[in-house]
């Protein structure tokens, strides 16, 4: 199986062009070997909940902070097109975290 990590942008077979990053943490990841993600999209205006991003290969697009899926890669085609500066990564976790905040 390939390895994914927290900040990789991929493409799912199922969902044709459409591209995902990969929020989870990596102990996450790496303990149980599935990964939550979050849609990328050029469409989508930049918010509080909507970070626009650049990956490392040019990828360009705003992540969709509160449409967060849980994947199993054995089961779904998933591929690495890019990945996300640390930054980012930070913007990212920090909006998905404010989603689930007490009032």
């Amino acid at each position: 199986m390939k390895e994914f990590c927290q900040g990789d942008i991929i493409s799912i077979s199922d969902f044709g062009k459409q591209q995902f990053v990969v929020i989870s943490k990596n102990a996450f990841i790496k303990a149980t070997g599935v990964f939550h993600i979050c849609p990328l999209s050029d469409k989508v205006s930049p918010g509080p909940i909507h970070i626009e991003v650049c990956g490392k290969g040019k990828t360009k697009g705003t992540v969709i902070c509160e449409q967060i899926k849980l994947i199993d890669p054995k089961i779904r085609i998933c591929k690495k097109t890019d990945y996300l500066k640390y930054d980012d990564i930070m913007n990212i976790s920090d909006a998905v975290q404010g989603v689930f905040e007490y009032d």
